[in-house]
């Protein structure tokens, strides 16, 4: 894209000026850079409730639907930075989207990096699995059973935290300046 091609400071600011619209795009990014329009709506409206998705009311769903609908997700897809359709109910990020990402911070990694920890837990019980089988000492003394069983017991109870973190929203990473509003380091 040249340097013809990309948004003006003017109109960065003017799109951005919008908390809301600010929090669609960081839920774009996060989300791979694309969204139903029901999921977006339910993210925005639980960061500008301070609360989770699963806790809104109807009320507070509506009017952040409503404004993204009508008002917010058209000027966005007007100046090329989403693409919206409206009949799908589907919003991409557009062409335009990479101007904005020295002002919007990064938002593309979770808050606690869980494939990276399960990966790391393959990685690990896999080299216990070959030390038991290969009988290196002391792991060669370990009962198989009691290896398998061990490596259960961490991966289920690492899918139940994993599971309680999603279900408080904690696997959706929030916004930079709403880590700034309440106190928190970027």
């Amino acid at each position: 894209m040249s340097r013809a091609d990309q948004l003006s400071q003017d109109e960065v600011f003017e799109v951005l000026k919008s908390p809301r619209r600010r929090y669609a795009l960081y839920y774009l990014r996060q989300e791979g850079g694309e969204s139903e329009l029901s999921d977006l709506t339910e993210q925005v409206a639980a960061w500008e409730n301070e609360t989770t998705p699963s806790a809104l009311s109807t009320e507070q769903r509506k009017r952040v639907y409503i404004s993204l609908y009508q008002t917010h997700l058209p000027k966005l897809d007007e100046a090329d930075i989403v693409e919206y359709d409206r009949d799908a109910g589907v919003i991409r990020l557009g062409e335009r989207a990479s101007d904005l990402d020295l002002y919007l911070g990064d938002v593309s990694r979770d808050e606690f990096a869980w494939d990276r920890y399960y990966l790391g837990l393959v990685a690990v019980s896999s080299l216990l699995v070959a030390a038991v089988w290969l009988q290196i000492p002391p792991f060669g003394a370990i009962p198989g059973l009691v290896l398998a069983t061990a490596i259960l017991v961490v991966f289920g109870v690492s899918a139940v935290v994993h599971y309680v973190s999603y279900r408080r929203g904690g696997d959706v990473g929030t916004p930079p300046e709403l880590h700034r509003a309440n106190g928190q380091e970027n």
